[in-house]
């Protein structure tokens, strides 16, 4: 039935009125807010904001972590007809200025001080924005700015209009259908300006509702939210699906919590980008070397007993007697402990989505009996494209294509979609629009794949960065950027990788460690190091990175498509990319064209044969200043192979 979240929550606070709606970690304690509550809540807040002037069809931006009131904000404002847009609350003033102004946006609501600050360093340049709420008055008391108020003024307006006008906020509900804009997505920008993702009431709700269905989800899941609301994965999972079903959604104290609020809170649906698994496998696998050798030796049996046969018992395959007695013995023994250090011992469905995930990492999650799937989708198709069944669960394949949705490739191998989840269209550019929208309704995703022979989806890359080996012994071979960047971040020690091979004669990659992995793998062989820059440079670093990209290359040569993308030559950077620095975007997706102009001496020295370079960067801190990080990076060969079926 078409409808409106705002009718969402009223029918759940009808009909279960005293159910847990959210819950907020608060000085250590877990508060629950009902779904009575929540509506009154946002009945307050949606009165506060009319008495603000907050106009029908007007956009608002909100800006902070996973908070009930700001979740409730977001409802208050659709009540009004008005249009949320979540930014990132680790973007920088400058990146707001964009949207704000796009949008001509004069109401914002933020979490805390922080945010207050970078808004009014945005209005130094967008004078527009003429009201800051803030949730958290933390530091906030002696702030005088014009405009600027606290929520709780905001619900105590609102509760005095509500008195006054007991009707008004079911009136303003009712005007609003589900073909009303609901919310607008900025996408990640990663060439040029973002662009606003508009959705209506329906795109969102339909696909809330075929993930909903899928995996059967019901009112008594609980889910974690704790990655940014401004990522449309996390706004489907704990906004979107929230109102569908009806499940609790619990907020982490901080960041710095999320992992005990995952212990303390058992989440029975839980979604994590790839980034997530590997660095909870990676503080696993460090914790298990510094454990003694009797229960490293059990760790290791019993993980190769889960990894012969778990994942086909997750997948509803008999593995006869025996190996069945031993699985039980290491549930256990580690499996069942492993999943409650993790926070995953009540998981039901777990997915990831955003990037490519190892299938080591895929496996291990599989094999110790947490049903972990992937899924495909972006802001523009509101998340839900493919998924994958319970018991079809592939780490080379993002699934079958849901409820509601058709799949075609186009001529160039591009994947076209069509659901009713799609984006009404990108705001305010029309050409934009056109350039992914088809007149009969199909959108193109710009991702290259194909549908395999068990009707599964495969993901080779994107569209654009697909290209070609020019010149040398491969000349004309396929080069797929992103998928040699992915198989190499499916090592632990490698955190980042961009790839560069377009129209040159060879692949060259630069790569990024993963501190805290190669870390540990330093001290557990005595190897000094002084921070980041002297660990990545050391010759047993290299000599532990040339062996991954080796056996990524001996994986490549198995495969007559992509032989030609080996890797010839690396080097490891000096730095950790950064979001700050504008390497990547909020969303952690490499901006391989700015990396390629910041870079070029290192690009150059790779392509010419120079085993060192040195560089000088530029770098800003937490606290806004600059600074510069230099060294003479090392630049090292790596051997290739004879592709199968190719004569050497």
């Amino acid at each position: 039935m078409s409808t409106t979240f705002p009718r969402l929550l009223a029918s759940h606070a009808t009909q279960r009125p005293s159910a847990s709606a959210m819950r907020e970690k608060e000085y250590g304690i877990w508060q629950s807010i009902d779904w009575s509550a929540m509506l009154q809540m946002v009945t307050h807040l949606s009165c506060g904001l009319h008495q603000a002037g907050l106009q029908r069809g007007e956009h608002i931006v909100i800006i902070g972590a996973n908070r009930p009131r700001l979740y409730a904000t977001m409802l208050a404002a659709q009540s009004l007809g008005a249009i949320p847009i979540p930014l990132y609350q680790d973007a920088v003033a400058a990146e707001c200025i964009f949207p704000m102004s796009n949008a001509e946006v004069r109401f914002c609501v933020v979490e805390d001080q922080e945010q207050v600050d970078k808004m009014l360093e945005v209005r130094d340049q967008w004078p527009q924005l003429s009201h800051i709420f803030y949730d958290d008055p933390r530091g906030l008391r002696k702030y005088m700015e014009p405009g600027l108020s606290s929520m709780e003024d905001l619900l105590a307006s609102g509760e005095a209009f509500a008195r006054q006008n007991p009707d008004f906020y079911h009136q303003q509900v009712e005007q609003g259908q589900a073909e009303d804009v609901a919310a607008m997505f900025f996408t990640s920008g990663t060439t040029g300006n973002p662009k606003g993702v508009v959705h209506t009431h329906l795109s969102l709700i339909d696909r809330a509702q075929a993930g909903a269905k899928f995996d059967h989800l019901t009112p008594n899941e609980d889910v974690l939210a704790y990655l940014p609301p401004a990522w449309i994965g996390q706004n489907i999972f704990s906004y979107a699906q929230w109102l569908v079903c009806g499940y609790v959604v619990n907020c982490p104290e901080s960041a710095s919590t999320v992992m005990i609020d995952l212990n303390e809170i058992g989440p029975t649906y839980y979604f994590a980008p790839p980034r997530v698994f590997e660095g909870l496998l990676t503080s696993v696998m460090i914790r298990m070397e510094d454990a003694g050798s009797l229960k490293r030796g059990l760790f290791h049996y019993f993980m190769d007993i889960a990894r012969k046969y778990g994942p086909a018992k997750m997948d509803g395959q008999s593995v006869g007697l025996l190996p069945s007695l031993l699985l039980a013995l290491g549930n256990l023994l580690i499996y069942g402990p492993l999943r409650n250090t993790l926070g995953f011992s009540r998981v039901r469905v777990a997915y990831t989505a955003g990037e490519a995930i190892g299938p080591d990492l895929f496996r291990f999650y599989r094999s110790i009996g947490i049903n972990l799937k992937q899924l495909y989708g972006s802001t523009e198709t509101a998340v839900f494209v493919c998924l994958q069944p319970d018991n079809q669960a592939r780490a080379d394949t993002v699934g079958v294509p849901c409820e509601g949705v058709e799949i075609k490739m186009a001529e160039n191998g591009e994947i076209l979609v069509k659901s009713s989840g799609l984006l009404k269209e990108y705001y305010k550019n029309p050409a934009a629009t056109a350039e992914v929208l088809t007149a009969d309704g199909w959108y193109h995703t710009s991702d290259a794949g194909f549908i395999d022979a068990q009707g599964h989806l495969k993901i080779i890359d994107r569209v654009k960065d697909v290209g070609r080996i020019k010149g040398g012994a491969n000349d004309g071979a396929m080069f797929a950027p992103k998928y040699v960047e992915n198989k190499l971040k499916f090592f632990p020690h490698i955190k980042e990788v961009v790839a560069y091979g377009d129209q040159r004669d060879k692949v060259c990659v630069m790569i990024n460690i993963d501190f805290e992995a190669v870390g540990n793998w330093a001290e557990r062989r005595n190897l000094p190091y002084a921070g980041y820059t002297d660990l990545a440079q050391k010759p047993e670093v290299y000599g532990l990175i040339k062996d991954c990209v080796e056996k990524v290359n001996a994986d490549l040569a198995q495969d007559t498509l992509l032989a030609g993308s080996q890797v010839n030559r690396f080097l490891v950077l000096h730095k950790e990319l950064d979001a700050d620095d504008g390497e990547l975007t909020r969303t952690n997706k490499v901006r391989r064209g700015f990396i390629a102009e910041k870079y070029e001496p290192l690009i150059h020295a790779l392509y010419t044969g120079l085993y060192e370079q040195f560089i000088e960067t530029q770098v800003k801190f937490e606290d806004g200043r600059t600074g510069s990080v230099s060294a003479t990076l090392k630049i090292s060969d790596a051997t290739t192979f004879t592709p199968v079926g190719k004569v050497a």
